[in-house]
């Protein structure tokens, strides 16, 4: 039994850090965004033991430490179901270590593909409680869309969906260790945050300038001072006509919108210069999980 699907990547349109909660995580407040920027993964089932992952990628792991690997061993233990050799086959196309959740996606997409492999219609509030277990991005990406997420990214609700538009994602080369950027967070010392709200009611009425301009990611403000590039990204983006630009999760990937998709792919081609790792892609809709 054999079934491929696409595991897509994410933005945040926003990223906002409300308060530290008890447990030592923080809570969160974001609208984020699927695009069309994505992973293709294959999943084949035979009779036998044993999940493994294969990417191609030399530091990606192969077992349980893969969050591909942990979403399957999740769906089966859940479900009951055993005595499946399970291989999943993973080509990447999100950069890692990107703020693009790239690995959330992918645990998102088998926990999907199991679904339908093994017809148990487990629908979209269970497959976000068992992602949940996996990772805090991997709810989220069940079902995609424009979404607010609070909380640690569990609690999402549906929004009006992103206008048309084009947007350029592109990575430095390097990455951003998430538990640096948290511990760098204070969060009564936040001195700029996105306008959540103003965001919302934007969408609500198609204004793709008032979601733009107010893009913001509280990150930003506490990257390590030897991380330039990433000012230098956003300012070649609004070089070449983006309408709002901001960087995506803990970084250090900068996304950009685009209402024309002229300029679009200029400010790509014009990135595509000095980084290997530049994307042109659009927003995708809500995969529709019930």
């Amino acid at each position: 039994m054999k079934e491929t699907a696409f595991a897509y990547a994410k933005i945040n349109i926003s990223l906002d850090i409300v308060s530290k909660m008890p447990d030592g995580y923080h809570n969160m407040k974001m609208v984020m965004q699927t695009v069309s920027l994505a992973d293709e993964i294959e999943i084949e089932c035979t009779k036998g033991e044993g999940i493994r992952a294969k990417s191609g990628i030399s530091f990606l792991p192969d077992d349980q430490r893969n969050i591909a690997v942990k979403a399957a061993m999740a769906f089966f233990r859940h479900t009951g179901i055993s005595g499946q050799k399970t291989h999943i086959n993973l080509k990447k196309n999100i950069p890692v270590c990107a703020g693009l959740g790239g690995g959330s996606s992918d645990g998102a997409c088998v926990l999907r593909l199991l679904d339908k492999m093994f017809e148990t219609d487990l629908g979209r509030e269970k497959l976000e409680k068992i992602g949940y277990e996996i990772g805090s991005d991997v709810p989220f990406c069940i079902d995609g869309g424009t979404s607010l997420a609070e909380g640690r990214g569990e609690l999402l609700t549906n929004l009006t969906p992103l206008p048309q538009c084009c947007i350029v994602i592109c990575k430095p080369p390097f990455a951003i260790r998430t538990p640096e950027l948290f511990g760098r967070v204070r969060c009564e010392k936040i001195r700029a945050r996105p306008d959540t709200d103003g965001i919302i009611e934007a969408l609500e009425q198609r204004d793709l300038s008032g979601v733009a301009r107010r893009m913001y990611n509280v990150f930003e403000d506490v990257i390590p001072k030897r991380v330039r590039e990433i000012a230098d990204i956003k300012s070649t983006m609004y070089d070449n006509n983006a309408m709002g630009a901001a960087m995506t999760g803990s970084g250090p990937a900068v996304i950009g919108i685009f209402e024309d998709e002229a300029f679009a792919q200029g400010a790509y081609e014009h990135l595509r210069r000095n980084y290997k790792e530049c994307y042109l892609t659009k927003a995708v809709e809500r995969l529709g999980y019930q």
